[in-house]
């Protein structure tokens, strides 16, 4: 069996690349074929001895498609150039875009000259009066014209797919349409001959008749449908490009002991490479001389940079933070790890069944049934005596109340507003799949370092022994660490900063590898850095390493500071959890969801972090591959999986879950390769973006029953059932009517969703997405009588220990409960008894910020 992949052209929704797949499926020789609209990809798995590339692109091109063979990414990956398709798409988008355009150019005069006069609205004397019934009739089809031309292609397939035998919307498009034009035609004709023979009722009922509009507002309310949808398309293709971008182009390679700088693709496995401080790492290998801190977080999610010395790997696309070294090329081009996950994002994202559209589930059954009815009840009529004509706009009549208007609208419609309303809180969502999908999820997994964590390291605890104060040690411990170039050194300068700390001078400044650093601060000897320090140098423990181990198991890195004698404390460096992680958790169970953490850190950072947020399953020590899996594992088992990741690590597992979730401040590539994104980096978005869908969902399934249920009820009345009895036939002005009315009510129904808000079910102690006075604030004042409510805006919070501190000192005050959001900058604060707005404002200015706004 042969594997091949196709690059197929020219497929606008579902169906079509359902039609794809059963028409190339069909041929001999075929075992499986996988149809990907979102990438415009087909797998096939064929036996070669019995169908070739020639014939299966013929299936293709049968179906009403375009494909050829797809072109190998890991090679365009290995010569960091760009995806070909990317064009092709491109392409769609701008192809689309002109028609839509052209299609609006020409729909609009042609509403208003068709139904203007009905509202009242003002038309030209030459479109006035049966004596100018032609011209009126006349403008209205050269006005169709071109919005039918430039949409030809629903004709082509639709009438295509319907000889087949599987109709789509494309072919209730092209029918309606069709109908609609032919129909214009037919009245032109009639016209003609009322004025000949001067029949002026005739003029008169034929020029009221008309359906040339009816024609071109079905094409052009599709088309903008459909291009809302395709511009999704590119997503996949623009992470591929993103992830390629992240290599370095040029390295700097020793050859006959001179250092010469060449193309990446250029470096050869042995070579041996330069790394100076700042730069990128072009491939992977080990280091032969030197040391460093490389910063491997968007590979693997390692919030803090690591040590890398003499014998360690090194990562491509890894970023050299301090030091000088040389390593030797062991992986180069397609063997990278950078490259293998390139390979994974365009794999996974391959492999993601299409969904479905309801629009055209229901159309393969709706387009066949009203199309019998349409000819059955036109021979009806004929058999019964009655003239073609009266038959023939019988089955007019019925095409047209079932023209797609409403149908097409309904799920586009939803879904551009929900959408928007996503985008309005910080959830963009980038394709109606995803959103589809979304309310399915029944497993979400979730990344640590800058997903449920700030993915920045914090001072979290800062312990002294009897002899020090916190402000002595802290002063004492940033000042040492000013001069080091440790990531664990940033943290603890920060906080010192944070406190407006006056540092000391330091001399005789020593960095220790492996270690830590010694300085000489106030004429005293002080050392900073690891346990193994502290033993080395025989100083007094005092049972500083026990609470030191119980810092490390808690998931937080301690600090040792000490003199020549003894401990004089520890500062414990952790990447916090951020605010509002806990409360997401909670709220994904409350709806039935289980949660489970990958990570790329340690076992006992991980577990530190299960526990604190009570996730029940978390995994760590995964490597990008690992967590694409694990993903795979939760689906094969049935699962409805979500992956919430920011980092170039998450990139394969976004891709492979059913619906990836990409936090706002993570990097391009995650951002890219993700279904939805989370502008404001908030977990608790998360929660809502699947709440959101849900709402959609509902409406879109409302909205289909609404779009169908004017029609369906008219079909009977357009076929004449009740013309024997009552005389009633529809009239086209009653058509047009039920078309409208349907299409009104579906966008009504969907403009609903801008009031969408979520619900949180568990109190706001850890910070809430979108309510402006939090669920445990407004619980906590039940039953008190009067109440006040107001909005402090402060600069100056950078960390969560200040938005504590801010929190901290305003509880303090009689009679106020506040919460304070760092994102936003700002304290709810809820009064039970009066307090003035001076006490409040210089509550927060003394503890050392700046109060910009109270409301």
């Amino acid at each position: 069996m042969i594997n091949k992949k196709f690059e197929v052209t020219g497929m606008t929704c579902s169906a079509c690349s359902t039609h794809v797949e059963k028409s190339v499926g069909k041929a001999v020789g075929i075992e499986k074929v996988n149809v990907n609209l979102l990438s415009n990809s087909m797998t096939v798995q064929y036996d070669g001895a019995s169908i070739d590339e020639e014939k299966i692109i013929k299936a293709v091109q049968d179906a009403g498609y375009n494909a050829f063979v797809y072109t190998n990414k890991e090679k365009l990956a290995a010569k960091v150039s760009k995806p070909v398709n990317v064009d092709n798409v491109n392409n769609e988008v701008i192809q689309m875009k002109n028609r839509l355009i052209v299609s609006f150019i020409f729909t609009i005069p042609l509403s208003y000259i068709s139904m203007g006069h009905m509202f009242g609205f003002p038309l030209p004397g030459a479109f006035l009066g049966h004596e100018n019934a032609l011209i009126f009739a006349f403008t209205q089809m050269l006005l169709a014209l071109p919005v039918v031309f430039v949409n030809n292609k629903y004709y082509k397939v639709g009438f295509k797919t319907l000889i087949k035998g599987s109709p789509n919307m494309d072919s209730l498009i092209a029918i309606g349409s069709s109908a609609a034009f032919i129909y214009g035609i037919y009245a032109i004709y009639k016209i003609g001959y009322g004025l000949g023979h001067m029949d002026i009722p005739l003029v008169h009922q034929y020029s009221m008749n008309l359906y040339f509009e009816s024609a071109a507002m079905i094409l052009t309310l599709i088309t903008l449908g459909k291009f809302f949808e395709i511009r999704a398309k590119r997503r996949t293709s623009d992470a591929i490009t993103k992830l390629i971008n992240l290599a370095p182009q040029k390295a700097l390679v020793i050859r006959e002991n001179e250092e010469v700088e060449i193309a990446v693709e250029d470096v050869v496995k042995g070579d041996i490479l330069i790394v100076k401080p700042g730069q990128s790492i072009p491939v992977d290998g080990i280091i032969v001389e030197g040391s460093s801190y490389v910063d491997e977080s968007a590979l693997t999610g390692e919030s803090i940079p690591v040590e890398k010395k003499k014998g360690d790997q090194v990562i491509g696309a890894s970023i050299n933070k301090s030091g000088y070294f040389q390593f030797k090329a062991m992986k180069v081009g397609d063997d990278t790890a950078l490259a293998q996950i390139i390979r994974l994002v365009d794999e996974a994202s391959s492999s993601k069944a299409p969904i479905a559209k309801m629009a055209d589930k229901i159309s393969s059954v709706f387009v066949p049934i009203v199309i019998i009815i349409a000819l059955v009840a036109s021979g009806v009529w004929l058999l019964l005596g009655y003239s073609f004509e009266f038959a023939f706009s019988i089955g007019i009549s019925v095409l047209v109340i079932s023209c797609p208007c409403a149908l097409g609208l309904a799920t586009p419609t939803a879904i551009m507003v929900g959408t928007g309303k996503g985008a309005e809180n910080g959830i963009l969502i980038k394709s109606a799949e995803s959103l589809e999908i979304a309310h399915k999820i029944d497993t979400v997994v979730l990344d640590k370092t800058g997903t449920i964590t700030q993915g920045k390291p914090k001072v979290t605890d800062i312990l002294t022994n009897s002899e020090t104060s916190q402000e002595q040690l802290l002063t004492l411990a940033a000042s040492i660490e000013k001069l080091s170039e440790h990531p664990l050194a940033e943290a603890v300068v920060e906080e010192a900063k944070d406190q407006n700390m006056d540092l000391y001078p330091v001399v005789n400044f020593l960095s220790i590898p492996g270690q830590g650093i010694e300085a000489v601060v106030n004429n005293k000897k002080i050392f900073s850095g690891n346990l193994r320090l502290i033993i080395e140098n025989n100083i007094t423990l005092n049972d500083m390493d026990m609470i030191g181990s119980k810092m490390a198991e808690e998931g937080k890195t301690p600090l040792y500071f000490a003199d020549e004698e003894k401990v004089l404390g520890i500062i414990a460096v952790a990447d916090v959890v951020k605010p509002t992680s806990k409360g997401a958790v909670r709220e994904f169970e409350a709806m039935g969801i289980d949660v489970v953490m990958l990570t790329g850190d340690n076992q006992k950072t991980a577990e530190a972090i299960r526990k604190e947020l009570g996730i029940t399953r978390a995994i760590s020590e995964v490597m990008p591959q690992d967590k694409e899996r694990e993903i795979q594992n939760i689906r094969s088992a049935g699962k409805i999986a979500a992956m919430v990741g920011d980092g170039i690590n998450d990139a394969p597992a976004l891709a492979r879950a059913d619906v990836g979730i990409a936090i706002g401040a993570g990097t391009d590539v995650a951002i890219e390769s993700a279904d939805i994104v989370l502008v404001k980096s908030d977990l608790l978005d998360a929660v809502a973006a699947i709440q959101l869908s849900k709402s959609v969902i509902r409406t879109i399934k409302q909205n289909l029953f609404w779009a169908l249920f004017y029609n369906s009820l008219g079909i009977p009345l357009a076929a004449g059932v009740f013309y024997p009895l009552f005389g009633w036939k529809l009239s086209p002005m009653f058509g047009a009517a039920a078309m409208s009315l349907s299409s009104v009510c579906v966008v009504t129904n969907a403009l609903r969703l801008k009031m969408f808000k979520p619900h949180f079910t568990q109190k706001r102690g850890d910070s809430v997405g979108f309510h402006v006075v939090p669920n445990d604030i407004k619980n906590k004042n039940k039953g008190v009588d009067s109440v006040t409510k107001r909005i402090m805006i402060i600069e100056g919070m950078s960390c969560s220990h200040c938005s504590g501190r801010v929190e901290k000192v305003l509880n303090a005050l009689e009679g106020v409960e506040a919460v304070v959001n760092l994102d936003k900058n700002q304290a709810i604060i809820t009064l039970s008894k009066e307090v003035s707005d001076d006490l409040l404002k210089s509550t927060v200015t003394d503890a050392g910020y700046t109060v910009v706004e109270l409301s």
